[in-house]
């Protein structure tokens, strides 16, 4: 096609009539090898006020795939009027997403071809008749990745394909990808780091399914430490494997299986009667996948650790969310450097999952401390030490009852304003505290608890009451229990999908146990109206979220005891804090284990809403100055802005725009004096540029005053002046949607399809009669 021809082509019908025959006549299956467009992320999840967008989703416009979920290649196309190398640095960033060697840019006439595995340029341009054939790239991609023939075979390993056409996400594949082609290398200890929520078990499951049906595995043992975990996998994902597949359970061993899912703890003991694995030979495995590695199998003397070590000609994989690093325990010690890490802010900009803003109480009690007048005594009697109780003290060694009185008001307070049974954990200092948690809210929400008492319910180890609601808890189909208050039960493995609100009243000084509570709300359901969640924090653990390993690469620090403290040791075993004796006995026959103290004062001192930015990260300062920074990043000056509003043909695409800078508009709003009267173009230019606002109402009425529609038919301006007041009411009634004409009043005047053919004859006819409102509502800009 000659060139001049082609600069009318747009760049669909580049791809259409230019790039695809170019690839096909290299070889490549249209069918099989070609996808076009390309969705690799969901769009990040974009929170206004209580409702929520989405946000704009990657798309590559072709990848291209040695087998189904192995890619190889990424195209991105450009019309005639771009350079062939105009698409290249977006074409990058995705073929760095798929973690392929190869990346093309065209707009029709020239490739230009990146070529990672090149020995000499790394990048070239090439005619459209000279595209490499998938035989070519699929060599030079053994080369690069050191796979010999045996080991190609393995990769070459089809994925499991879902009936329900289940494919896995960008990452889970790469993730894939990269464990079954280092296994297949001959790497026998890998760690795959993955955030909570992101799929680590579906991704467990596509590994063991390639390794299995390529036979380089032959029997697998899947180990995790919490009997939920084992159950929701063998139920779940790991379904497929069907009979192949069973439970170690009730210390009863089958050799006849080859998929094996065992609770550690199930399998091992403090004898060797007791040590069940050592009834399988230690070559049996000869994989290994352990869940939740950071847990026990970071410790060098574990029980984990023992399991391992016997089975130690077996290949170990482990996964995690928060790979564990102290001076006594490691998880990269052990399993090595990640090979892969999808990380908490990753997951969230993609929009798989979910964001959230933090509520912070600091609370006067806790700030100032307590120190009792001399003689005072607790509830049962006990003289009260002379001391300064602060905050670490407060549910461990002193306990206020108001204080828990009010946490639970503030919580409920909260879930009256938005969701009174969207599903909520709070965490507690230990199982007593949840216990009283549970008591306050209950009293809180005596109507829902009137009608049914699982409203509230306390799920920690020691009850088996609560903990048999566990199930119904994450079920998202199950009303019941709506509130879960607990210590360390529910911090990691439990798949909350809905859950809505976590509480913090737990002093948390662990990083791995932070991300781990983070992560219980980071799931996304859209089916029941979950995109993001809210953190209530009462003793400041979310400071966490300033330190730099928040959601950081993992940093090996631990270095090998030369003789362990085993008190130390003993602390990192995180399982639920059990009270064992009651509140009023002493430890010591003198000295209770806790003095509850009721006759104190206890207010709020301070709230304050933080949010997350665009890239993630926690907004720690004022709102109203992170605002203005961004947006004059963004425009420099009052005049760019102006000039970018009063160009643009949608100022909705402008919005868009500025809340794309990770902007709570709706927050900022509810801070601003009068802040419900203006529009979000006099917030930005108020906040960002000190140009004093004027309200909606002002504005309209400023229109009216001009009356300016007079070229209009007597129905016309009836209809633009009906818009007017639909703007000065409602900052939300977008004119530029022609779901605005469904309302009243226009219901009056005709139709939508009548109103914008018979009134203004025309849809584009109608589109240029609202810009014209717009100019006039923002005339003085």
């Amino acid at each position: 096609m000659r060139g001049h021809k082609k600069l009318g082509l747009s760049e669909r019908d580049i791809c259409t009539k230019l790039i695809t025959p170019a690839v096909v006549a290299a070889g490549w299956d249209v069918n099989a090898q070609l996808r076009e467009e390309v969705t690799l992320t969901d769009g990040r999840v974009i929170v206004r006020g209580k409702l929520s967008t989405r946000g704009r989703q990657l798309r590559a416009d072709y990848v291209l795939y040695h087998r189904p979920n192995v890619p190889l290649a990424v195209i991105e196309a450009k019309d005639a009027s771009h350079s062939p190398s105009a698409g290249l640095q977006q074409a990058l960033s995705y073929g760095e997403m798929l973690d392929v060697p190869f990346v093309f840019s065209s707009n029709g006439s020239r490739f230009v071809f990146h070529d990672k595995t090149s020995q000499g340029a790394l990048e070239r341009e090439i005619e459209m008749t000279d595209f490499p054939s998938p035989a070519e790239l699929w060599r030079k991609f053994q080369v690069w990745k050191g796979l010999d023939q045996p080991a190609s075979q393995i990769v070459e390993q089809g994925y499991y394909t879902a009936v329900d056409g289940k494919a896995p996400r960008y990452y889970q594949a790469t993730a894939v990808n990269r464990v079954v082609a280092a296994v297949a290398n001959g790497q026998d200890r890998i760690l795959l780091v993955m955030a909570t929520g992101t799929g680590k078990t579906y991704t467990a499951f596509q590994i063991i399914w390639r390794l299995w049906k390529a036979r380089a595995k032959k029997r697998i043992l899947f180990l995790a430490d919490r009997n939920i975990l084992v159950d929701q996998t063998k139920s779940n994902d790991f379904a497929p494997f069907g009979g192949a597949m069973t439970k170690i359970a009730n210390r009863q061993v089958d050799k006849s299986y080859e998929i094996y899912l065992a609770l550690y703890q199930a399998v091992s003991g403090t004898t060797d009667e007791q040590d069940i694995y050592k009834q399988f030979s230690p070559d049996f495995f000869d994989l290994i996948i352990v869940d939740e590695c950071h847990r026990g199998s970071a410790a060098a003397d574990s029980a984990w650790r023992d399991i391992l070590a016997y089975y130690s000609s077996a290949t170990q994989i482990g996964m995690t969310a928060t790979p564990k690093e102290t001076a006594n325990v490691s998880s990269t010690d052990y399993f090595g450097e990640p090979i892969y890490t999808y990380s908490l802010r990753q997951g969230i900009e993609d929009g798989f999952l979910a964001p959230y803003k933090v509520i912070r109480y600091d609370l006067d009690l806790d700030l100032i401390g307590y120190r009792p007048h001399v003689g005072t005594v607790d509830r049962y009697g006990h003289t009260v030490e002379d001391r300064i109780y602060g905050q670490s003290d407060v549910d461990t060694k002193v306990v206020f009852g108001p204080r828990t009185k009010l946490v639970a008001e503030k919580v409920t307070e909260f879930l009256k304003g938005n969701d009174r049974f969207g599903k909520t954990i709070v965490f507690c200092e230990d199982t007593e505290h949840a216990d009283r948690m549970r008591k306050e809210l209950a009293n809180a929400n005596a109507d829902l608890v009137a009608n049914n008492y699982r409203y509230v319910v306390r799920m920690t180890g020691d009850d088996v009451t609560g903990t048999a609601e566990l199930d119904n808890f994450v079920d998202p189909f199950s009303s019941h229990p709506v509130i879960a208050t607990t210590s360390k039960l529910l911090t990691t493995g439990v798949d909350v999908k809905t859950c809505k609100l976590i509480v913090l009243d737990q002093r948390i000084q662990s990083m791995t146990e932070f991300k781990q509570i983070i992560g219980r709300g980071t799931r996304i359901d859209e089916a029941h109206g979950k995109r993001f969640f809210t953190i209530m924090d009462f003793k400041r653990a979310t400071e966490l979220f300033a330190d730099p390993a928040f959601d950081g690469d993992p940093v090996q620090i631990f270095e090998p005891p030369l003789e362990a403290d085993l008190e130390e040791l003993e602390n990192t075993v995180e399982s639920d804090q059990v009270t064992a004796l009651p509140d009023e006995q002493s430890t010591d026959g003198t000295k209770p284990r806790k003095y509850y103290i009721d006759g104190v004062e206890v207010e709020v001192a301070a709230r304050r809403v933080q949010y997350l930015d665009a890239e993630g990260k926690l907004i720690t300062e004022a709102l109203s100055a992170y605002v203005k920074r961004k947006l004059q990043d963004k425009y420099l000056t009052l005049g760019n802005f102006l000039a970018r509003w009063t160009e643009a043909d949608r100022k909705q695409a402008i919005l868009a725009e500025v809340e794309e800078l990770g902007i709570p508009l709706d927050a900022l709003r509810e801070e601003a004096p009068n802040g419900a009267g203006y529009d979000t173009f006099d917030l930005v230019c108020h906040i960002a540029f000190d140009r004093p606002p004027l309200t909606r109402r002002e504005r309209a009425a400023r229109v009216r005053d001009r009356q300016p529609f007079g070229a209009y038919s007597e129905r016309a301006r009836t209809v633009l002046y009906a818009l007017l007041d639909k703007y000065a009411d409602d900052d939300s009634a977008t004119l530029e949607s022609g779901k605005i004409l469904h309302l009243k009043p226009f219901d009056q005047i005709g139709t939508p399809v009548e109103i914008i053919k018979r009134v203004f004859g025309g849809k584009d006819q109608y589109q240029a009669a609202v810009r014209e409102l717009e100019t006039q509502i923002y005339a003085e800009a």
